[in-house]
């Protein structure tokens, strides 16, 4: 038997689309696929519906203020969406475990996934592994999988437009700007 990495997987896939909302059942199939989920029955447009409303719960819990806020919400979600462990075997992938119950639709499934996967993400790599984009203009959210959990960016180029925007303010004014955080090299 191995264990699901639902917290990685699972919290990626919640701000892949998070970020980049499906507008049709068919897309979220699509993107559901691409990722790596096995669809056991056809998608449909209430699937889409309970998965845009997971979805907006889900980014309640990035946007929570402190971890007992954080913990709160993914508790709901839990109690909500999963149900008790099982094990499964299903597409001969292997024995893993579901928090769900069997051959239920997609909207239940990654309902029931994001929950999951958000708790294991959070309890597993820290209650603040979960963000949007530290660049003011960028409201993308990520989950913070990197060694040091001291992501700050969503990517190298919000990482690269912040740095020279902190460095075009320290050539101007001679200080950083406010709410940054500036590097001296060492000499």
């Amino acid at each position: 038997m191995h264990l699901n990495p639902y917290g990685e997987d699972a919290v990626n896939l919640a701000a892949d689309l998070a970020n980049r909302r499906p507008a049709t059942a068919e897309e979220l199939a699509d993107r559901c696929r691409a990722a790596g989920l096995v669809l056991q029955r056809p998608v449909l447009p209430d699937d889409l519906d309970l998965t845009l409303a997971a979805l907006d719960v889900w980014e309640q819990v990035v946007d929570a203020t402190d971890e007992h806020e954080r913990a709160e919400l993914v508790n709901r979600m839990l109690a909500r969406w999963t149900a008790h462990p099982r094990l499964t075997d299903h597409a001969g992938s292997g024995w893993h475990l579901h928090y769900r119950d069997d051959l239920v639709p997609l909207g239940t499934v990654l309902s029931s996934l994001i929950a999951v996967g958000t708790a294991l993400h959070l309890v597993g790599r820290g209650m603040h592994r979960l963000r949007r984009c530290a660049v003011t203009e960028c409201a993308t959210v990520f989950a913070d999988t990197s060694r040091t959990g001291r992501q700050r960016y969503c990517s190298q180029r919000c990482a690269n437009r912040d740095a020279v925007r902190r460095h075009r303010a320290l050539r101007t004014t001679g200080r950083a700007p406010a709410g940054t955080a500036t590097r001296r090299a060492a000499r």
